[in-house]
C-alpha cells in the first residue's frame, strides 16, 4: 500500500466515496481513460491554452500525422470533452469545459454530508464551489 509520508498510516482515514449513478460512473470511467493517454491530454492542454485550434495546428504542435490526431479528436468529441466548428475546409476544436465540470459537480453533490474532497492513495480531488 502506498501512503502519503506526511500522514502516519494509522491516522489516515478514507473519505466516504459517494454512491454514483450508473451513467455518471460510466461517464467518469470514459473521461479518465481518455485523460490517461498522453496525446489526448496534450491536445486538451493545447486547447485550454489556445481556446481553439484546427487539426493542422494540432498536428504541428504534437508532431503527429493528421489521421492520428483526428482519431484522438474523435474520441474526445464523442466523450463530449471537445466540440468542433467548421470554417471553410478546416475544423476548429475547442474544450467543452461545462461537461467535465458537470461530471465533477455530480460527484461532489453525492457527498453532501462529507468534506468537499475525495482522498485517493497518492492524491486528493478537492471541490471548491
Amino acid at each position: 500500500m502506498i501512503s502519503n509520508l506526511a500522514e502516519p498510516l494509522e491516522v489516515k482515514s478514507r473519505a466516504a466515496i459517494p454512491e454514483l449513478s450508473e451513467q455518471l460512473e460510466k461517464d467518469l470511467v470514459q473521461v479518465f481513460k481518455l485523460l490517461s493517454d498522453e496525446t489526448r491530454l496534450r491536445i486538451l492542454m493545447y486547447l485550454i491554452r489556445e481556446g481553439e485550434l484546427h487539426v493542422t495546428a494540432l498536428c504541428d504542435k504534437l508532431g503527429q500525422s493528421q489521421p492520428a490526431v483526428s482519431h484522438h479528436l474523435a474520441l474526445l468529441r464523442v466523450a463530449g470533452l471537445i466540440e468542433a466548428r467548421r470554417d471553410g475546409k478546416h475544423n476548429f476544436y475547442s474544450i467543452r469545459a461545462k461537461h467535465f465540470h458537470r461530471l465533477m459537480k455530480e460527484i461532489f453533490e453525492g457527498m453532501q454530508d462529507q468534506e468537499d474532497e475525495i482522498r485517493f492513495e497518492d492524491f486528493v480531488l478537492i471541490h471548491t464551489p
